[in-house]
């Protein structure tokens, strides 16, 4: 069953633009755009990568040893970020695919499940023609676990957050792709017992390696990041969604307006010392 997007829905896919910006320009852009959906600009479903970035959750920003962590990621050539979106933290490459619905919402609606549920279905879809044992449900071990995580076998492959405006959501999902998932459970877990210091075990994940997996281990198949990003661009042609450049996007954000957003960012979800 082909899971309902919107029919005015973007497709902005910036997969292949992964060398020049910062990790934090994503989600400057999808700030950007979705105040600018909660006016007039359509929904926008949005594809990007970064190569090597380390993405923090607010809680995660206020351990004791946050900052140390984050410059021993730094001198390792990561570029770190605090996301102001909700779950823990998360290590991108060229591996994994982030996908973002930005969608208008009512005032007050404060009914979140049903957008997870929107973004479960696409990747689901998406992935219906190599498999349909893709599970739901928290992965324990895992970083950035949540009840949408999503895995194959016991082993996730994906977690998904939300960031709500006031008249518009973003339902964020990393996908890892291809490339090894304990690697990045590794990462995860010498970040925590950094930054952990004396905090207690509930305010943070417990990481377990073999927790995590990408698609192409799970499946023993020879997948891409690219083949993922065209299966996806086919789901959404099957809707009668096409590709849209930036100029195409009514209300999309300048450059000033995304290094202003980037900014405040950066200062609003600072790293606590």
């Amino acid at each position: 069953m082909a899971t309902q997007l919107p029919s005015t829905l973007r497709l902005l896919d910036r997969s292949n633009d992964i060398e020049s910006q910062p990790i934090l320009y994503a989600f400057a852009l999808e700030e950007l755009l979705c105040r600018a959906i909660g006016k007039s600009t359509p929904p926008i479903l949005h594809i990007w990568r970064h190569p090597r970035a380390f993405v923090m959750g607010l809680r995660d920003s206020r351990l004791p040893g946050a900052a140390l962590a984050d410059e021993w990621l730094r001198k390792q050539g990561y570029d770190t970020a605090v996301r102001n979106s909700g779950g823990a933290a998360v290590p991108l490459d060229a591996g994994v695919i982030n996908i973002s619905l930005l969608l208008p919402k009512e005032a007050g609606d404060m009914e979140h499940r049903k957008d997870f549920d929107l973004m479960v279905g696409l990747i689901r879809e998406v992935m219906a023609s190599i498999t349909d044992r893709i599970d739901q449900g928290e992965i324990i071990g895992s970083f950035c676990p949540g009840e949408f995580d999503l895995s194959i076998g016991g082993r996730k492959f994906c977690g998904i957050a939300q960031r709500r405006q006031q008249l518009a959501i973003s339902v964020q999902a990393f996908i890892i792709v291809e490339g090894r998932g304990e690697e990045k459970a590794a990462l995860a877990r010498d970040f925590y017992e950094r930054a952990a210091v004396s905090a207690t075990k509930q305010d943070y994940p417990i990481v377990v390696q073999e927790s995590m997996s990408s698609l192409a281990e799970c499946l023993q198949l020879p997948l891409t990041t690219e083949q993922f990003v065209e299966q996806l661009r086919q789901v959404m042609n099957s809707q009668g969604i096409q590709l849209a450049q930036a100029e195409e996007i009514a209300g999309y954000p300048g450059d000033s307006e995304i290094e202003d957003m980037i900014k405040l960012l950066k200062d609003r979800y600072a790293i606590s010392t």
